[in-house]
């Protein structure tokens, strides 16, 4: 029962803390679980242009230095661990297209993720191998590499889902907290 109370408490100290949490063996840097896909535009300005429909000037979505993919995607759920030996997984459901004649399909794409742990420039992109695993029919994708480099701490994650063509980034993964279930 001691033994329990100390492994238990240590994992609180860790979560409590931002420090690593070992879950089923494996000491895990960050955890992610739901996404967002990408809106390539974050706003817009001035008055609208003659043709009704676009404006003179538009603010890209750029997360962390790296461009947004040409048009919105939509991702259906994002889960995925990093461990602190540089070990990452991630399973996607439905990363599709969200507009334009080609909606709600996968552009033939192929994906790779990317960690970033910096708030500000300068960026040290972390990434898996980026000839990326193609994308499903319907979305779905399965990511099990290791990355390019390993960070030793990181205090403000971003785990971006990107395009092996352009290196655009497509979806973003949220983070998972010490207390979220």
């Amino acid at each position: 029962m001691m033994k329990r109370a100390v492994v238990v408490l240590g994992l609180l100290v860790g979560v409590a803390t931002g420090g690593n949490v070992i879950a089923d063996g494996r000491d895990i840097l960050v955890s992610f679980d739901g996404g967002i896909g990408v809106n390539p535009v974050q706003n817009v300005a001035g008055v609208i242009n003659p043709d009704g429909v676009t404006f003179p000037d538009v603010r890209r979505n750029v997360v962390r230095g790296v461009t947004p993919g040409g048009g919105p995607w939509r991702i259906g759920d994002l889960k995925a661990t990093i461990d602190v030996d540089g070990r990452i997984q991630v399973k996607g459901r439905g990363l599709l297209l969200a507009s334009g004649n080609s909606i709600g399909q996968n552009a033939n794409q192929s994906v790779f993720a990317t960690l970033i742990c910096e708030a500000v420039a300068p960026f040290v992109e972390h990434s898996s191998t980026p000839v990326g695993v193609p994308l499903e029919p319907n979305g779905d994708f399965r990511i099990d590499d290791v990355l390019d480099s390993v960070p030793s701490e990181c205090a403000s994650p971003v785990l971006l889902i990107r395009t092996n063509n352009s290196r655009t980034w497509l979806a973003a993964g949220i983070q998972k907290l010490g207390g979220d279930e």
